[in-house]
């Protein structure tokens, strides 16, 4: 198996409008670097003609790798997948929107060269509408928060073999590759990049992703809700007694009765309901146990094709 210097990954979704653009000015950028690069675009079952433009890219550059999952599992997944499927010494991903320019990839690579594990390029304006802004602001908060960092995230990256061979060794159930790289390496560096409009459709990323995606990293990554729901569980049992020694104090030494019955169902309900969603938390993580205990796959591979 011949050596490569660098693989870039792409996960397409409904790309079918940015493909073509999108591998010319890979080609182009990497003709001033070097011809030792292979470029993996991994199909995630959208909705369009990708496939088709992906099968003939591969006939017209002989560098080229497509792979077509059996379903829709979500980017970071095909991110995996692509991982599995490289070989070069370095990674770079790259979103399939023309919104990161691949005519920055030489300042990944240069950060890269200083010794770090993982570059992101990250911009210093965003070209997203303001929900997907706010989105994206909310996503870096919970990423920060969670693994205790203060590196901004994006989805242009460049890293090492050796961690993108650590990531790829992960196999359970919601994958998400940035988590992946904070449980491995504190070696991360940055870059400032161009951020494009984009040009074609929409972003993926709904509400309902953006949201599902926080989720999934708390609590994947941290058991910070369960110690949440302790301390609220406390507080309220401690409350409870505090109260209750008040009322036994008027009852038993000042003879003033309790009354009260509105405010003890009030009460009562206020409590079922803070128990409830505390029962649903740790059903939450033991439903995520039983999924990876069944290891439910990450990704399935419906066709692989490349130039011999």
């Amino acid at each position: 198996m011949n050596e490569v210097k660098y693989s870039i990954i792409i996960p397409v979704y409904n790309a079918e409008n940015t493909l073509q653009t999108l591998i010319n000015k890979i080609t182009d950028t990497f003709s001033n670097i070097t011809s030792s690069y292979e470029i993996i675009m991994v199909e995630d079952c959208g909705k369009d003609n990708s496939w088709s433009v992906m099968n003939q890219l591969l006939t017209q550059f002989s560098n080229i790798k497509i792979i077509k999952l059996m379903k829709n599992y979500g980017q970071h997944n095909a991110l995996l997948c692509g991982f599995i499927n490289s070989r070069g010494e370095y990674v770079i991903t790259i979103d399939d929107d023309l919104q990161h320019p691949p005519e920055e990839i030489p300042k990944l690579i240069a950060k890269m060269h200083e010794g770090y594990d993982i570059v992101y390029g990250v911009y210093q304006q965003k070209r997203h509408n303001m929900f997907r802004n706010f989105g994206s602001e909310f996503i870096q908060y919970i990423y920060k928060s969670t693994f205790n960092l203060s590196n901004k995230l994006t989805s242009f990256r460049i890293m090492t073999r050796q961690l993108v061979d650590l990531i790829s060794s992960y196999e359970y159930n919601y994958t998400f590759i940035d988590g992946l790289v904070a449980w491995y390496t504190r070696n991360i560096g940055e870059v400032i990049v161009e951020h494009k409009e984009r040009e074609h459709s929409t972003s993926n990323y709904t509400i309902y992703k953006l949201l599902n995606l926080a989720f999934n990293m708390i609590t994947n990554f941290s058991v910070t809700p369960l110690r949440i729901c302790s301390v609220i569980g406390f507080s309220f049992s401690l409350i409870g007694l505090v109260l209750a020694l008040f009322y036994s104090i008027k009852y038993f030494f000042f003879g003033i009765p309790v009354m009260g019955y509105t405010s003890t169902i009030i009460t009562i309900t206020i409590l079922s309901g803070i128990q409830l969603l505390m029962i649903g938390m740790i059903g939450e993580y033991l439903g995520r146990i039983h999924l990876n205990i069944n290891r439910n796959p990450q990704f399935a591979i419906r066709e692989i094709k490349e130039k011999k």
